[in-house]
């Protein structure tokens, strides 16, 4: 298959599916070689269980991400989805679908919409819109960020940018609000850094050490951190 698309002369991006009971992962290197994105798990649907229970356990495929090589944790179940003639709202509260939006950029995950476009609302549009949280998808080092911290039902994910910035997730899969907490040190940096809010589009302020942040039930808080001036 690889060998016709390339005879055809034109840009085509393989994409791998895998919706086996097999490990792909056991011959990831192999597949990397062949495609230019694959899947790393089963079908997604719009719930927490499945949509965590994919996220949240990707950082094994994290060194076979990279320019042109794209680990696929399946498609956005935001917005009207469905299977079939039914469509639905996505099942997902909002604070899942900010939790669903910014692990799978922090992922550098392909972002392809899975709901109906023509009835796309206010929010699902601000979800799937929002420039300074797209650029972490789209970063030209396509990392993929991987868990520096666990706490319980707390996690911390992080990937380093181009531009030498950090971009940090706080998620608290727990069912209470509960403070997040990223360390300087988790993260290979010292001195003073400044602190941006990516789906607010505003800077916290500048930490010395850590930022900690309170976080709602299955929410996240995303930040980017550089150093301060």
């Amino acid at each position: 298959m690889r060998a016709a698309l390339r005879g055809t002369g034109r840009d085509i991006v393989l994409s791998l599916s895998n919706n086996s009971r097999s490990r792909l992962i056991d011959i990831a290197a192999e597949v990397s070689r062949l495609a230019q994105a694959w899947r790393t798990t089963g079908d997604i649907n719009d719930s927490w269980g499945s949509m965590s229970g994919i996220g949240f356990k990707q950082d094994e495929w994290a060194r076979y991400a990279g320019p042109g090589h794209w680990n696929d944790p399946d498609m956005l179940v935001v917005g009207q989805v469905g299977w079939g003639p039914k469509l639905h709202r996505t099942k997902l509260t909002p604070d899942e679908q900010y939790t669903h939006i910014s692990l799978w950029c922090l992922l550098s995950a392909p972002l392809l919409i899975g709901c109906d476009l023509e009835k796309l609302d206010d929010f699902t549009l601000s979800l799937l819109t929002n420039d300074e949280v797209l650029a972490l998808d789209q970063d030209s080092l396509a990392r993929q960020a991987v868990c520096i911290s666990t706490n319980g039902d707390l996690r911390v994910y992080a990937k380093g940018l181009e531009d030498g910035s950090k971009a940090v997730g706080l998620f608290n899969l727990s069912a209470n609000t509960a403070p997040v907490t990223v360390m300087w040190s988790d993260l290979r940096l010292s001195g003073k850094q400044t602190v941006r809010d990516l789906w607010r589009q505003e800077d916290v302020g500048v930490f010395a050490d850590k930022f900690e942040a309170p976080v709602a039930p299955h929410g996240v808080v995303l930040v980017r951190i550089f150093p301060a001036p």
